[in-house]
C-alpha cells in the first residue's frame, strides 16, 4: 500500500477550519481560538458570520467577567479567528470541522465541495450527532482521514467530545483528533460508528419516552421534569432539555435511530411529531413543551 505521509507519527494539528457559523460552529471556533490555534470560520451567509463573531465576543466577555480569562487572552483569541463565505479559505487548515445542520444531504454536499480545496493531508471531521461517519467518509477523496468529532452544546462550557471512527478512519487521524480534543480542554469518549453514537443513543430515547409519558397522561410537563430532576438528579428535566436541544433535532435523531436499528422501540412519539409539525420547536421558536414568551416559562401541557 502507498504511504500516506502519516508514517512519521501523529500529524500535528496547528490550524482549524470550521464550516457553519451557527451555535455549534461558533462554539468550536471559540474553544480552538482560546487554545491558541488560528481558526478560519466559513459560512454561506455573511450575516451568520457577523452574528457568530458577536456571540463569541459576548461569551468570552462572560468568561472574562468570571475571571476565567484575561482581557489580553480574549483579544488575542478573537484575533486568531478569520471569517469568510468562500470554502477556498480552508485550503491551509490541518483539520476542517463541519458543523452544518443535521441533514445528511447537506453534509455530503459540503464534504464533496470542500475536498478538492483542502490540502491532501487535511483531516475532515463532522460534528454530526447521529449520521454515520462511514457513509460521509465514503463520499470523500480521503475516507481514512474522515472522523466524527461530536461536541456538546454549549461548546465552551461542556467538557465532552465524542470521537467516532468510520470503518476506514486510520490510526494517525484518530490519534491526532484525540490530541486536538485534549488541547481544546475537552474529555473524549470514543464511540463506534452506530446510529446516534453514545450520548444520543441513550439520551434521545429517554426524551422520547418522556414525551410518550406526557402523551399518555402519565404526568404533565412539570411533573415529568420535576420527577427526573429530583428523582434521578438530572440538572434539567427531559422536556426542558428537549426544548433546549430543539424538538426538530430530537425528532431527526429518533428517525435516524429508528431507520438505522429497524427496532420499534425507537419509534418517535406521535406527540413529538405533532409539536414539530406545529413549529413548536422549543426555546429557539419561543415555544415547545414550555412557552418562553413569559418568565418563568409556562408549561404548554
Amino acid at each position: 500500500m502507498a504511504a500516506t505521509g502519516h508514517s512519521l507519527g501523529i500529524p500535528e494539528i496547528t490550524s482549524v477550519g470550521v464550516i457553519g457559523a451557527g451555535q455549534m460552529g461558533n462554539g468550536i471556533a471559540h474553544v480552538a481560538a482560546l487554545a491558541g490555534l488560528p481558526v478560519v470560520l466559513v459560512d454561506v451567509k455573511a450575516e451568520a458570520l457577523d452574528k457568530a463573531l458577536a456571540t463569541i465576543r459576548r461569551n468570552m466577555d462572560r468568561q472574562q467577567a468570571k475571571g476565567a480569562l484575561t482581557a489580553e487572552a480574549k483579544e488575542a483569541a478573537l484575533g486568531r479567528i478569520r471569517t469568510g463565505t468562500e470554502m477556498a479559505l480552508l485550503g491551509e487548515s490541518d483539520i476542517v470541522i463541519e458543523a452544518a445542520t443535521e441533514r445528511e444531504a447537506l453534509k455530503l454536499a459540503i464534504f464533496k465541495a470542500a475536498c478538492p480545496l483542502l490540502k491532501p493531508a487535511a483531516i475532515l471531521a463532522s460534528n454530526t450527532s447521529s449520521i454515520p461517519i462511514t457513509r460521509l467518509a465514503a463520499a470523500t477523496d480521503r475516507p481514512e482521514r474522515v472522523i466524527g468529532m461530536h461536541f456538546m452544546n454549549p461548546v465552551p462550557v461542556m467538557k465532552l467530545v465524542e470521537v467516532i471512527r468510520g470503518i476506514a478512519t486510520d490510526e494517525p487521524t484518530f490519534d491526532a483528533v484525540l490530541a486536538l480534543a485534549g488541547r481544546l480542554g475537552k474529555v473524549t469518549a470514543v464511540s463506534q460508528d452506530y446510529p446516534a453514537f453514545i450520548v444520543n443513543r441513550i439520551l434521545i430515547p429517554m426524551i422520547n419516552e418522556a414525551v410518550q409519558a406526557l402523551q399518555e397522561g402519565v404526568g404533565d410537563v412539570r411533573s415529568i421534569d420535576t420527577a427526573l430532576k429530583l428523582g434521578a438528579n438530572h440538572p434539567m428535566g427531559p422536556l426542558e432539555l428537549a426544548d433546549f436541544i430543539g424538538l426538530d433535532t430530537c425528532l431527526a435523531i429518533m428517525r435516524v435511530l429508528h431507520e438505522g436499528m429497524g427496532d420499534s422501540k425507537y419509534r418517535p412519539s406521535p406527540l413529538l411529531v405533532k409539536y414539530v409539525e406545529a413549529g413548536w420547536l422549543g426555546r429557539k421558536a419561543g415555544r415547545g413543551f414550555y412557552d418562553y414568551s413569559q418568565d418563568p416559562p409556562k408549561a404548554t401541557r
